[in-house]
């Protein structure tokens, strides 16, 4: 029966299929219902793929509970020695003073591995850090993701998925301050030399609206990331009528460098309008039809009492038989007793 027919009286009214999902290059994505987790659709949803910054969603689900937002650290060398050549970096300097909420904008807004390196550091060392973040992976059933370095850059061994990267992000939405650093668009940031700060604004196009790009409307974060193994990466978070979808996107094979925010304005899209289908969908399939309903709802007759209580089968059939040779018998003795009184004639008569 196709979703427009009309079903049989009583029988609740089909729920539309959603619609198909728009074509996207990307070598992988997925779409997910963020209050309930379920899949929406998706394409190589566990094809393991080098991250590169969406990693940082992990990073701060596994450190942001860790260390207090108003801690003041004064960054060193050591914080800053092991950051890789040609990172994206916030401008962290040796000498200066950071509040950690200073280093978490960095970490969000500029995708600073200048910022991520000293956290790390200040969460007791990057190899303890990459360590709790396997941990935090597995702990979530995020099982495509292998942890080598915190901030996602370019690293043998090192990659996640879009299933696991939705995974992450879902975890981080029950987090007040990753909602609410994932969701800043601009802020300022500590500079060298004294209390004065330069501004910076978020680099997730779909966000704040730049370089050609529309702000996507009730887009709520989540991170953006670029490396030239990985590509464009991109994870979003969307609310409409108070639905959220998280959308992954990986590597999108067009070569516009925007594809990827528009890739996941298509799926955000779709999204917004699968999602209250599938949810409708899996309720029905929860809730018992109308024909069941009134069988539950019917009162079961009262047992009988005394005289009136009803036979079992195998039981009563007994009763039955033995009432029927009872009568059989009662039947019978007549003719008996006649014959034995003739018996005892002929008897007497011989003698």
């Amino acid at each position: 029966m196709s979703a427009g027919t009309a079903g049989p009286a009583g029988a609740d009214p089909p729920v539309p299929d959603p619609p198909a999902p728009p074509s996207v290059s990307a070598l992988s994505w997925e779409v997910m219902d963020a209050r309930t987790g379920d899949v929406l659709a998706s394409k190589a949803p566990h094809r393991r793929l080098p991250p590169a910054s969406t990693l940082k969603t992990l990073f701060a689900l596994t450190v942001l509970p860790k260390l207090r937002q108003d801690e003041v650290h004064r960054a060193t060398y050591r914080d800053l020695s092991d950051v890789s050549e040609g990172s994206s970096l916030v401008g962290v300097d040796e000498g200066n003073r950071y509040t950690v909420a200073d280093l978490w904008r960095g970490v969000f807004l500029s995708s600073g591995n200048d910022a991520v390196h000293t956290l790390a550091h200040m969460n007791g060392g990057v190899s303890r850090t990459v360590a709790q973040m396997q941990a935090t992976a597995r702990r979530i059933g995020a099982r495509d993701t292998q942890v080598r370095s915190p901030d996602g850059y370019d690293t043998h061994g090192q990659f996640s998925s879009a299933h696991d990267l939705a995974l992450i992000a879902k975890e981080g939405l029950k987090n007040h301050d990753f909602r609410r650093y994932m969701a800043t668009k601009s802020a300022r940031f500590p500079a060298a030399g004294g209390p004065k700060a330069f501004g910076i604004e978020n680099t997730n196009r779909l966000l704040v609206g730049s370089h050609g790009v529309e702000p996507y409307p009730g887009l709520i974060g989540v991170k953006n990331g670029y490396t030239t193994k990985a590509g464009c990466t991109l994870v979003t978070a969307a609310t409409h009528q108070g639905r959220t979808v998280l959308v992954t996107v990986m590597n999108p094979q067009d070569g516009d460098f925007n594809a990827v925010y528009e890739e996941s304005r298509a799926l955000l899209d779709w999204g917004a309008e699968a999602a209250p289908l599938h949810a409708r969908q899996a309720a029905a399939t929860r809730r018992p039809s109308a024909t069941q309903q009134l069988a539950v709802a019917a009162p079961a007759p009262a047992p009988a009492t005394g005289a009136e209580q009803p036979d079992d089968t195998s039981g009563g059939l007994g009763r039955h038989l033995g009432a029927a040779a009872g009568l059989l018998v009662l039947a019978c003795l007549p003719v008996l007793i006649g014959r034995r009184l003739r018996r005892r004639r002929h008897a007497a008569g011989g003698r």
